[in-house]
């Protein structure tokens, strides 16, 4: 068991008490024992002087690749990279080899994740048997053994009949189903947003309208069967539009975005570089705008990295025949920080928001805030340190991003795990 440890003079955020000023953290026994002026020695101090001290971060949406892909990512490597990011939470999809379809697969996860005991990570189990979209999963059991929530991830469930099924098992847990919305008919077997710059560049495409059309159909469902509904990486201005539209109708529907649906555009693709191919595509200047201005006004909840590693040799092959996706635990911290704190469009406060107490509600974990008796699960943030993103320093076994290169501010320097210290880039006396 981890002794005590005083974090001292940090500026406490914690969105679910309300809490946004200078304070000290007493930590013992794996619990938060104390905000505010602590007096009491501890067995070990940090100075926190000039740092944000935050509830441990959360990335709800991180692809391990464990069991199936181990070459480019395993549980032990991708919670270590997490940490390294300032997570202390991380929730995994379930688009494994084989999927995360069963309660085995789940008491696989946590096995796993106790062994290289660095975060704490939470399984996501499959919507349907073997992720193939046509008959449920035992959702049941997947849930007897700690799945937290549900999705398909990487397949959007197509079948109407089956999506509306799902809705209504899923409410009987009061569980929340999370939807990679993309209507495959059409998508078909595009690469890249449809408009002006696949057009030039000759590569097939997906519309927005994939994306927006599998989020109306299912927010109908979703009305119909008062089940908790959430859309995963989020990407276009339709799809906002339709989700602020059924919260003003108060429908349970959350939804999260990505750093790179934040600051990049499919103008991007037209270097060719795979690093920029991901699922959600990239979309117009016109849909980020959307995407920032839905996390601004709280249509859209929570942040995400959508960490998808890949090896190398699958990243080199042609932009078309390549992987999508791109790793994100190790740059989330300065990305989010550009795209909505440094513009001027969210503050501090509602930042680590959307990276804990949010994500927390929307899986019903017990995580995401420094409340006295809560899990000693602690971020310290430098808001002022700058530091350009070498992707050959991550520790993630993949170096597919599309941000290496980029000189970047604030960063996490410390994770917190249960009160263990699982990563630090400060001494500590």
């Amino acid at each position: 068991m981890a002794g005590s440890l005083l974090i001292r003079n940090g500026r406490v955020i914690d969105p679910k008490s309300g809490m946004d000023r200078i304070a000290d953290v007493l930590i013992s026994d794996g619990k938060v024992r104390q905000v505010g002026k602590v007096s009491q020695r501890a067995d070990a101090t940090i100075d926190a002087s000039g740092l944000i001290v935050c509830p441990g971060l959360i990335d709800m949406h991180v692809h391990l690749r464990e069991p199936g892909n181990e070459d480019e990512e395993t549980i032990a490597s991708g919670s270590a990279a997490a940490v390294a990011g300032g997570f202390a939470s991380i929730a995994c999809m379930p688009n494994t080899d084989p999927p995360l379809d069963n309660e085995a697969a789940i008491e696989f996860i946590y096995r796993q994740a106790a062994r290289a005991n660095h975060c704490n990570v939470f399984p996501i189990g499959a919507i349907t048997k073997g992720r193939a979209g046509k008959e449920l999963a035992e959702m049941g059991q997947m849930l007897r053994a700690g799945a937290v929530a549900f999705s398909d991830d990487g397949s959007g469930v197509a079948d109407s009949g089956v999506m509306f099924r799902s809705l209504q098992y899923v409410r009987m847990f009061d569980r929340v189903l999370i939807q990679h919305c993309e209507d495959p008919s059409l998508a078909g077997g595009g690469c890249m947003h449809a408009g002006p710059t696949a057009t030039r560049l000759g590569l097939p495409s997906i519309p927005a309208m994939a994306e927006e059309v599998m989020v109306r159909r299912d927010l109908t469902l979703a009305a119909n069967t008062g089940s908790r509904y959430h859309v995963a990486h989020i990407s276009t201005g339709g799809s906002v539009d339709a989700v602020r539209h059924a919260k003003a109708r108060g429908l349970p529907v959350t939804a999260e975005v990505c750093p790179h649906h934040l600051l990049l555009t499919d103008e991007a693709c037209a270097k060719f570089d795979t690093n920029y191919k991901m699922n959600p595509p990239l979309r117009s200047i016109t849909d980020v705008e959307s995407c920032r201005a839905g996390v601004a006004d709280g249509t859209i909840d929570c942040l995400c990295t959508d960490h998808a590693p890949h090896a190398a040799e699958e990243k080199a092959l042609e932009f078309q025949n390549a992987p999508f996706g791109i790793i994100g635990l190790e740059t989330a911290v300065p990305l989010t920080i550009r795209a909505l704190i440094e513009p001027g469009l969210i503050d501090w406060p509602r930042w680590v928001a959307c990276w804990t107490v949010n994500p927390a509600a929307v899986l019903g974990i017990e995580k995401g805030t420094l409340s006295v008796g809560a899990d000693a699960d602690v971020t310290l943030i430098d808001p002022n340190a700058e530091w350009t993103i070498d992707a050959e320093k991550f520790t993630s076994k993949s170096r597919n991003t599309p941000f290496h290169g980029w000189k970047v501010r604030g960063r996490a320097v410390t994770t917190i795990v249960s009160g263990e210290i699982r990563f630090s880039a400060i001494n500590s006396p």
